[in-house]
């Protein structure tokens, strides 16, 4: 399994949401490439990044502070918010991003995630965020009837490269991850899927490690920041 560690981007900062709410951002660091500097030099292998106002307006806005983070680091980033259409999709692409996010547009335009995961064939993955087990969709702030299942299956045969499940409840909750549910998407799908949402100790990441189901990693914020979850112990565990 792969530790993703987040940088959530919020008006240029280094931010984290407490279950999504924008009006609940805790600052964690201001220059969020020295961020992302430092979990390179920790041993990090990929970055989790998302643009959070983008993910409300629909367009990319902290894009600054990402093209910052690529000059700063040479290990590859996954890039989530605001990314809603094949121009975007391929900008990011273009600059650097190893891997856009499509979330809202997944429930919005299915047939653009099929599109873009032909054209840019292990560049492109759904992001599927849930409360009570259905998709929110505009920075979680639109909930939707459609089931993280149902809508993972639809996308089994584009050739997207994962599915990222967050269970929105769970994020910066610092209660554990949805682990059930995560392990009844992973083995529902032969996508690789990634958790995300309430990881916040090793033995959060040992429970997912162990859950019977073919993650490909985890995504943590928080606790990284806050110190709950020490980064060096948690990349020697998964590996």
């Amino acid at each position: 399994m792969i530790l993703y560690p987040a940088i959530d981007l919020k008006d240029g900062n280094c931010v984290r949401l407490l279950k999504g709410e924008m009006d609940k951002a805790t600052v964690f660091n201001d220059d969020p490439a020295a961020q992302a500097r430092a979990f390179q030099d920790a041993g990090c292998e990929w970055l989790h990044l998302v643009d959070l106002n983008g993910a409300f307006e629909g367009q990319p806005v902290n894009g600054g502070a990402v093209e910052r983070i690529l000059d700063a680091t040479d290990i590859p980033a996954q890039l989530g918010g605001g990314i809603r259409d094949m121009a975007t999709i391929e900008t990011w692409l273009k600059k650097g991003i190893r891997r856009v996010i499509l979330g809202t547009v997944a429930v919005e335009n299915p047939d653009l995630v099929v599109e873009a995961a032909k054209a840019f064939p292990g560049q492109v993955a759904v992001g599927l965020d849930a409360r009570n087990g259905k998709i929110a969709t505009r920075g979680w702030a639109e909930e939707t009837h459609y089931l993280v299942t149902d809508l993972a299956q639809k996308f089994e045969d584009a050739g997207i490269a994962a599915i990222i499940y967050t269970d929105i409840e769970r994020d910066g909750a610092m209660g554990g991850p949805n682990i059930s549910a995560t392990a009844a998407l992973a083995n529902a799908v032969n996508v690789p899927v990634i958790a995300s949402g309430g990881v916040s100790s090793l033995d959060d990441l040992i429970a997912l490690r162990d859950c019977d189901a073919p993650l490909n990693g985890a995504i943590s914020g928080r606790a990284i920041y806050d110190g709950a979850l020490d980064l060096a112990e948690a990349l020697k565990v998964l590996r």
